[in-house]
């Protein structure tokens, strides 16, 4: 009996890599209905318990940071899946998948990622005169340009803008504004919009750790937990290449309080379980407080 019990599941696995997700006005809507899960432990803040004598910090209400730790996760067990609905090779390096999708194009890789959480956060705040970023070329593209009917086009690897008329400002049209955020934007870019934290105390969900380059990386801060003592932990999240769906890590470098971490600000270098920054530079985008 346990072997088809086994059987299932995996059948049921393949059916929901195969399906995927949709997004619609920030909330994501399964596209089947096989999935039951607690919703006692449907989000980052209740799922995952802080090790002995640690207690969750409880970010300001409204603020980016409680956004994430509240966010919506997959079922446990569930596969990290890529742009194509494939599940990755390797799952053996994550607790949990967030519930948002990751599109269908190899776009919303590491940077991309948390760049797709703040404008999520942006959108659904109906924030939207907020949502911009930088190029790697230093060119600023804001959705409320996009929305306007200005589009990209590039010739001969140069991006330039160009008025289209075509005015729309439909959640469909902000993916694909998105898509064009992820293909020209990147770690360099999101380093250089951020400034760094320079203070253990002061890093916060919504923060991430970047190596920025071609290729570089960053992983996302999406909780923090302290002990009477002030010392504090925190949950990672990270996509990959290629696109993946976002996903919190464990810490193969200790097993006893994963999937929390240790992190310094000071620190000559991080280990997380797919990356090493070295060194650490923990930063916050220049928008946040």
């Amino acid at each position: 009996m346990s072997k088809l019990k086994a059987l299932a599941r995996l059948l049921l696995l393949f059916f929901l890599s195969v399906l995927g997700t949709c997004n619609t006005f920030g909330q994501v809507v399964e596209t089947t209905e096989a999935i039951i899960s607690d919703p006692k432990k449907s989000k980052i803040i209740s799922r995952f318990t802080p090790p002995k004598g640690f207690a969750w910090l409880r970010p300001p209400k409204g603020s980016f940071s409680e956004y994430l730790v509240h966010f919506p996760l997959l079922p446990p067990g569930f596969p990290i899946r890529d742009y194509r609905a494939i599940p990755v090779e390797n799952q053996d390096f994550h607790m949990a998948v967030l519930k948002i999708d990751v599109g269908d194009k190899d776009l919303q890789q590491c940077a991309d990622a948390w760049m797709r959480l703040y404008a999520e956060y942006l959108w659904v705040n109906k924030r939207f005169d907020e949502i911009g970023f930088e190029f790697t070329s230093g060119q600023y593209f804001a959705w409320k340009d996009y929305s306007r009917g200005v589009r990209t086009r590039e010739h001969r690897k140069r991006v330039t803008f160009v008025e289209t008329g075509l005015h729309d400002d439909s959640y469909f049209a902000f993916r694909q504004y998105l898509n064009i955020i992820f293909r020209y934007a990147g770690t360099i870019s999101l380093d250089r919009e951020s400034r760094e934290v320079t203070s253990n105390a002061d890093i916060q969900p919504g923060d991430f750790i970047i190596k920025p380059g071609s290729p570089g990386h960053s992983v996302i801060v999406v909780g923090v937990a302290e002990n009477v003592q002030k010392k504090r932990l925190y949950l990672l999240a990270e996509s990959f290449m290629p696109a993946q769906d976002v996903h919190i890590l464990k810490n193969p470098e200790n097993a006893d309080i994963s999937p929390w971490y240790e992190l310094d600000v000071a620190a000559h270098k991080t280990v997380t379980a797919k990356y090493s920054f070295e060194p650490t530079s923990i930063k916050r985008f220049h928008a946040i407080p």
